[in-house]
């Protein structure tokens, strides 16, 4: 009978008491979308703006090159296609890819 009286003496104050945790200035847990830039302009919203301007970029590079390649196709022998044209269209699809991944985003 002892030995029960003196585990229930230890475990009942414990129970009563539980331990406190040290102090913590409290600070409200943040989203990640609502995370500020030091100029207090929200880290979200910066995100999406550099994107859609590398997104325009992208776009207007897309067209140069496309009417670039235009040009060099109606020049060119109906039968043989340049090195330099074969670049131009895998870097319209380098960046078509970008730009689709993007706005996936």
């Amino acid at each position: 009978m002892k030995k029960l009286v003196l585990p229930a003496a230890i475990l009942i104050p414990l129970a009563l008491f539980p331990q406190q945790l040290p102090n913590r200035p409290h600070e409200p847990p943040q989203k990640p979308s609502e995370v500020r830039l030091p100029n207090g302009k929200l880290q979200q919203d910066e995100i999406l703006k550099a994107d859609h301007d590398k997104t325009v970029k992208d776009a207007a590079q897309l067209i140069e090159l496309a009417e670039s390649l235009k040009q060099e196709i109606e020049k060119d022998d109906a039968h043989v296609l340049s090195i330099s044209s074969l670049k131009k269209t895998e870097e319209i699809e380098k960046l078509a890819k970008r730009i689709r991944a993007r706005l996936k985003h």
